[in-house]
C-alpha cells in the first residue's frame, strides 16, 4: 500500500510539473508574439509617422508660397481697391473741370480746421493741376473768408447771407463731413447761381477731398499722397478789422472745448492760469465769437486784467475774416489744437496749439508740422500738451 501512495503522489508531481512547463512555454510563446505584434506595429507605426512628416513637410514646402501668393493676391486687390478711390476721384475731376464754363466750389459748412488744413490746399492742388483759371469760380463759405479763397476763386459767395446761424446749427451737423449731399448744400448752391448769375455751374463739392483724403487719415497713404494733393501758402489777412481797433501789442487767444481739449474743471483753471500767465507779458485779446454752430463751444474764461473780449468786433457774417486779422497782427496766437491753430502759423504769426489728448489729432498734427516746417515764412508751429505741464513742479 505504501509503494502504491508513492508511485501515486510521484505521478502527480511529474504531472504538476509537466503542466508548469506547459503553461511556462505558453507564456513565454504568448509573449514572444506579443512582442513581435508590438514591434511590427512600432515598425508600421514609425512607418506611418514617417510618411506623415514627409507629407506635412511637402504641404508646408507648397502651402508656404501658395500663402504668400494668397496674401499677396489680397494685399493687391485691397491697393486696386484703395487706387480705384484714387482714379475714381481723379475721373470726376476731370469730368468736372472740363472745358471753360463756371464752377461751384463748396459750400463748405465743416469744421474750420479741415477747411485750412486740407480743402483750401487741396483746391490749390486742383487748380494748379488741372489749370483752372479763377474766373471760373465761385467759393462758397461762412464768416466772411473771402480772403482764404482769394488764389482759387476770384468771386466768393457768404452763407451767412442765406442762412441764418441758428438755423443753420439746427439743419447741419458738423461731424457728417459732408459726405453726402443735403438739401442744405443744394439751396446754398441754387442761390450762389442765382446771384453769380452762373446757372448751371458744376459743383466741386467738399465730399471729393474727403473722399480722397480717407485714403490718408485711414492709414492706407503716407504722407507723401497728401504731400501731392495739396498745395499750402500763406494767407493775407482780409482787413476786416481797424487796426485801431486792436492793442498795439498783443497775444491772441482762442480757447474752445473739444475732443481734444474737453471742457472740465482742472483744464478751466489751468486754461484761465495761462490766460492770466500771458496777460503779464502782453494784453491778451479773446476771440469768443458767442456764435454756436457745431459742437465746439468757447471755453468760458475770465476778462480782467489785461485780458479783453474781441466779441464785438466779431459780427456772424464777417467773424472767421475779422479773426483772421485779429490773429494776423498778433504777436502769438494761442489757442485750442485745431481751427484757427492752423491757420495761424499761415499768417506768419507763431503758434501754441493746446492740447490734453492728442488721440484725433495724429495725423493733423503731422501735417501741419510738415507744412509749417517747408512753407517759408510760416509762423513757428509749437503743439502743447497739457498733461505734460502736470509732470512738473
Amino acid at each position: 500500500m505504501a509503494g502504491l501512495a508513492a508511485a501515486r503522489n510521484l505521478t502527480l508531481k511529474q504531472a504538476r510539473r509537466a503542466r508548469n512547463r506547459a503553461r511556462y512555454t505558453w507564456k513565454v510563446c504568448f509573449e514572444a508574439v506579443k512582442d513581435a505584434v508590438h514591434a511590427v506595429g512600432r515598425v508600421r507605426e514609425g512607418a506611418s509617422n514617417t510618411a506623415i512628416n514627409a507629407g506635412k513637410d511637402a504641404y508646408r514646402a507648397v502651402r508656404r508660397p501658395v500663402r504668400l501668393v494668397r496674401q499677396r493676391r489680397a494685399e493687391l486687390r485691397e491697393q486696386r481697391s484703395w487706387n480705384r478711390i484714387e482714379w475714381g476721384v481723379e475721373r470726376e475731376l476731370d469730368r468736372l473741370l472740363d472745358g471753360d464754363g463756371p464752377i461751384i466750389v463748396g459750400p463748405w459748412l465743416g469744421e474750420v480746421g479741415y477747411e485750412v488744413l486740407y480743402w483750401i490746399p487741396f483746391l490749390r492742388w486742383v487748380s494748379a493741376s488741372y489749370g483752372v483759371d479763377p474766373n471760373r469760380v465761385v467759393a462758397v463759405s461762412r464768416g466772411g473768408v473771402a480772403s482764404w479763397y482769394a488764389d482759387v476763386a476770384a468771386a466768393y459767395e457768404e452763407v451767412w447771407d442765406h442762412v441764418d446761424p441758428a438755423v443753420f446749427a439746427e439743419q447741419h451737423v458738423a461731424s457728417a463731413k459732408q459726405i453726402l449731399p443735403s438739401r442744405l448744400e443744394a439751396d446754398l448752391v441754387t442761390e450762389t447761381a442765382r446771384v453769380h448769375g452762373v446757372s448751371g455751374a458744376r459743383v466741386l463739392r467738399p465730399e471729393l477731398m474727403f473722399r480722397l483724403f480717407r485714403l490718408f487719415w485711414s492709414g492706407h497713404r503716407a504722407t507723401g499722397f497728401l504731400d501731392v494733393h495739396t498745395r499750402f501758402r500763406l494767407h493775407r489777412p482780409p482787413g476786416v478789422v481797424r487796426r485801431t481797433d486792436l492793442p498795439d501789442d498783443y497775444i491772441a487767444v482762442k480757447f474752445y472745448a473739444a475732443r481734444s481739449l474737453p471742457d472740465t474743471p482742472a483744464i478751466r483753471r489751468r486754461l484761465q492760469r495761462m490766460v492770466a500767465e500771458l496777460a503779464e507779458q502782453a494784453p491778451v485779446v479773446l476771440l469768443d465769437t458767442g456764435l454756436t454752430v457745431d459742437d465746439h463751444t468757447d471755453h468760458p474764461l475770465d476778462v480782467s486784467g489785461g485780458v479783453m473780449s474781441a466779441r464785438h468786433l466779431l459780427e456772424p457774417r464777417t467773424n472767421l475774416g475779422a479773426q483772421t486779422d485779429i490773429i494776423a497782427n498778433a504777436r502769438a496766437y494761442v489757442g485750442t489744437c485745431g481751427s484757427l491753430t492752423w491757420l495761424a502759423p499761415l499768417l506768419g504769426v507763431r503758434t501754441a496749439a493746446v492740447l490734453a489728448d492728442p488721440e484725433f489729432l495724429h495725423a493733423h498734427l503731422a501735417v501741419a508740422l510738415r507744412a509749417c516746417h517747408r512753407l517759408d515764412g510760416a509762423g513757428e508751429f509749437c503743439p502743447l500738451d497739457l498733461r505734460a505741464l502736470d509732470l512738473l513742479p
